[in-house]
């Protein structure tokens, strides 16, 4: 078996080294200038305190995501319900995601996304609710309430993230450090989560409090300690963050813009139908919409194996228990060094072809696991791939904010989730081996590698035309001394 403690403890001294390379400590190490410091001063105090308001709503949401996560199948299970039940449950929850998902991303351009960050903590508390109730039924709607929580968590949140920074002027090298911070305190959080959790289901035992029908105690107690900090996300959320929209000014105004003479205002179902135009219209929200989707597939289809493919691996005829904990916690690690890694190379590489190379090592590390025929070589290449995800995320969303118009943001996001939801669905209902779902990932993660080199050429010739209008037009307004001047009789023509 492999030795999983000394990988990890290798994983954890490469995470520090990138680390500080990426942090400010390197750059006081090495004598950084003091007039580039001087210039961005007053961006670099809005932008600290915008982050500061974002990463304390944004990490207690994941914060709750990542206490309930381990944790929803062992309630199910302790319940009673048998595997399809859970199954059930589980595509409900996904489903809820995929349908009721994309209207409520256009309901938040329109209605405020700091208004839709607390919707979406009340929807999630009342998940968590839910799950005390030992009933199908009650549970089934605590899935489709989870499943809308989760659409807002991954549309609303960085969406209000990129309008903010537009409205304080902070540059798109803002916005990726911003990405970079959120990811890298996000798997920081994963591995606290982990540990609280796993504590406090042990704590005390799940047991009845009224008949057979509500439960407290044992598995429920991770989903209670959520519920505590999804109140305080949405209280934090609420005194904190400014709203802002997908448009200007108030929703009052905006529809009687949109209503024109006729009276009519805008209909609920307005922005899913607007985002679906604006991304068939444009290549290049398409493409990163299907991008997106492959690589978001890969990995949750990535979480579903990982565990048989290394319980596989690693037996050897004898029943071994491996440290899953360990193994997670590696996960993590390697996760965060790839956030660190990000902010390194976004000051010398562009976005869109960091991407390029995300994809492709991503891909070689899918099929490492895939074909790997030893664990120490399947966990490395799961190791590289969740360094991948670590870059992924800041990424994605520095690409996204350039590409997805504002006022129909968040809806887009929410349609990109939708093929999304489809792979998951497949990976839940079909029954495929490790070693087909990790081939299936790499395939996937190829095909993403080579859309994205088609959405950087098309990036990269925009730009360069951009480039070359802006120049005509100086030329024209700011023409040549001979111009100018006109000449006299008493000057000669050459």
């Amino acid at each position: 078996m492999a030795d999983y403690s000394m990988i990890f403890f290798i994983a954890l001294a490469v995470n520090a080294v990138v680390t500080f390379r990426s942090s400010a400590l390197w750059s006081k190490f090495c004598g950084s200038s003091a007039k580039e410091e001087e210039t961005n001063t007053e961006l670099a105090k809005a932008h600290k305190s915008l982050l500061r308001k974002y990463l304390i709503v944004y990490l207690l949401a994941t914060l709750s995501d990542w206490l309930q996560g381990p944790y929803v199948y062992a309630l199910y299970d302790a319940y009673g319900y048998s595997q399809h039940d859970i199954a059930v449950l589980f595509v409900a929850g996904f489903g809820s995601s995929m349908v009721f998902g994309s209207f409520i991303g256009g309901m938040a351009d329109w209605g405020g996304r700091r208004r839709f960050v607390v919707i979406f903590a009340i929807t999630y508390a009342a998940s968590c609710i839910t799950k005390h109730f030992k009933n199908f039924w009650v549970l089934m709607l605590g899935r489709l309430l989870g499943g809308v929580a989760t659409s807002l968590l991954f549309s609303v949140f960085e969406t209000w993230l990129i309008r903010s920074h537009a409205d304080r002027k902070l540059g798109k090298e803002f916005l990726s450090s911003s990405f970079s911070y959120a990811a890298y305190g996000n798997s920081v959080i994963a591995i606290l989560a982990g540990l609280v959790a796993n504590k406090a289901a042990s704590f005390t035992t799940m047991e009845p409090v009224q008949g057979e029908l509500v439960y407290v105690g044992g598995y429920l107690n991770p989903f209670d300690i959520a519920l505590v900090a999804l109140v305080i996300c949405g209280i934090a959320c609420a005194s904190m963050w400014e709203e802002n929209y997908g448009e200007d000014g108030p929703r009052n105004e905006r529809e009687e813009e949109k209503g024109g003479d006729d009276g009519h205002t805008a209909a609920w179902y307005d922005g899913l139908k607007n985002a679906f135009i604006a991304t068939i219209r444009s290549r290049d929200i398409l493409l990163c919409g299907i991008i997106s989707s492959l690589f978001e597939g890969s990995m949750y289809i990535f979480v579903f194996m990982w565990t048989p493919a290394l319980t596989q691996l690693g037996s050897t005829g004898e029943k071994v228990q491996l440290p899953f904990g360990l193994i997670f916690s590696t996960f993590m690690v390697s996760c965060m060094a790839g956030s660190s890694l990000f902010s390194i190379l976004i000051a010398k590489v562009k976005g869109e072809a960091m991407a390029v190379g995300v994809f492709v090592v991503a891909a070689s590390a899918m099929a490492l696991v895939a074909f790997g025929t030893t664990d120490t070589v399947c966990f490395t290449g799961m190791l590289l791939f969740e360094a991948m995800v670590g870059m992924y995320f800041p990424v994605m969303g520095t690409m996204k904010g350039a590409i997805v118009p504002e006022d129909k943001r968040a809806a887009i996001y929410n349609l990109f989730r939708i093929p999304l939801n489809f792979i998951v669905l497949f990976s839940l209902l079909t029954d495929l081996t490790p070693t087909i779902s990790f081939t299936l990932n790499a395939t996937m993660l190829a095909t993403a590698a080579i859309l994205q080199a088609i959405l950087m050429t098309r990036r990269l010739n925009m730009n360069n035309m951009q480039d070359v209008k802006e120049k005509s037009q100086h030329q024209v307004s700011e023409p040549t001394s001979t111009e100018t001047a006109p000449l006299t009789k008493d000057q000669d023509v050459v």
